[in-house]
C-alpha cells in the first residue's frame, strides 16, 4: 500500500488535510471517503485496508474544523463551504485519476453531506454508498438545545456547544470507544451556527431526496443509538433510482466498519463496487 498526505484548497482559500492510500498496481476504482462530525479521515482504516487489498484506492480528507484541517473545531459559517470543499476535492481526485471510477462513500454526518452533494453534482460518480445517515437523529436535536442554536446563531454564530455524543453508542468493540476517547483529533464540539446549518441541510435532503438519481447503497446498524435506522429506511424507501439497495444489520451500533462483525459489512461494501464496477 502507498499512503501519502497532501493539502488541497477549499472554499475561500481555506488549506485542507488530505490522506490517499493507493494499491501497489494501478487501482481499478476509487473510493472517497466523507467522515462523521468530530471525527477525521484517519478512522477509516478498516475500509481502507479491505478495499486497498482488492485494487481499490482510497481518499479522504479532514472537514474544515476537524483533525489536521484548520478552523474552529465544529464550525462553519456556510454549509456551502462542506458542499464546494467536496466539490475541490472531487476535482483534485478527477485530475489525479482521470480514467478510474469515482464512488462517494458518506458515514454519519459524512452522509448528509455526500446526500446532498449527489443531489447537485453527481457527474462522473459512479455511485454513492451512505453509511449510518442522521435522517433522524436520536437524542442530540433536542428541542431546548435547537432553539438555543438558533437564537445564537445570529448574535453569536461560533458559540460552542458540547454535542453531547454517546460515544458508547459509536460500537461493540470496547477498544474501539476508547481508542475514540483517546484520540487527540477527535473532538465533540459544534458551533451554534453549524447547528442551524446542518438542520437546514437536512430539512433539504429529506424534502429533495427522492431525485436522487444514481446507484446507492444505505448501511445501517438496527441498533444505531445516534442515528434512526428506522428514520434511514423510510427515506430511502421514497428514493425513485431504480439502482438502489438498503442493508441492515442487526444488532450493529453506529460505526459499522468498527463495530463487531465489521467484516460482514466490509465485504457487503466491496461486492457492490465490484457489481457497479463492471458497468
Amino acid at each position: 500500500m502507498q499512503h501519502s498526505e497532501f493539502q488541497f484548497e477549499g472554499m475561500n482559500g481555506c488549506s485542507l488535510y488530505a490522506q490517499r492510500w493507493l494499491p501497489e498496481v494501478s487501482p481499478r476504482a476509487v473510493v472517497v471517503i466523507v467522515h462523521g462530525i468530530g471525527d477525521h479521515s484517519g478512522r477509516y482504516m478498516n475500509i481502507v485496508n479491505h478495499l486497498v487489498s482488492d485494487q481499490i484506492a482510497v481518499y479522504g480528507y479532514d472537514l474544515r474544523g476537524h483533525g489536521n484541517s484548520p478552523g474552529q473545531r465544529g464550525h462553519i459559517d456556510s454549509w456551502m463551504e462542506y458542499r464546494i470543499d467536496l466539490l475541490n476535492f472531487m476535482n483534485v481526485i478527477r485530475a489525479q485519476r482521470s480514467s478510474s471510477v469515482i464512488f462517494l462513500m458518506g458515514h454519519s454526518m459524512g452522509a448528509l453531506i455526500a446526500l446532498d452533494f449527489i443531489l447537485r453534482e453527481n457527474e462522473q460518480i459512479a455511485g454513492a454508498i451512505i453509511s449510518g445517515a442522521p435522517i433522524e437523529p436520536v437524542g442530540v436535536a433536542k428541542p431546548l438545545k435547537v432553539a438555543l442554536a438558533r437564537i445564537l446563531s445570529c448574535i453569536y454564530p461560533g458559540f460552542p456547544i458540547d454535542l453531547g455524543l454517546d460515544i458508547d453508542a459509536i460500537s461493540r468493540k470496547p477498544s474501539v470507544v476508547q481508542s475514540y476517547k483517546d484520540d487527540p483529533l477527535v473532538h465533540g464540539k459544534i458551533s451554534a451556527r453549524w447547528g442551524t446549518e446542518v438542520l437546514s441541510a437536512l430539512e433539504s435532503v429529506k424534502t429533495h431526496g427522492e431525485d436522487i438519481n444514481i446507484p446507492l447503497l444505505m448501511m445501517h446498524g438496527e441498533a444505531d443509538r445516534l442515528n434512526s435506522a428506522e428514520g434511514a429506511r423510510k427515506f430511502f424507501d421514497r428514493i425513485q433510482a431504480r439502482d438502489k439497495e438498503f442493508i441492515s444489520y442487526p444488532g450493529g451500533y453506529h460505526e459499522l466498519h468498527n463495530d463487531q462483525d465489521s467484516e460482514v459489512m466490509l465485504n457487503d461494501l466491496l461486492n457492490w463496487i465490484n457489481r457497479h464496477n463492471e458497468r
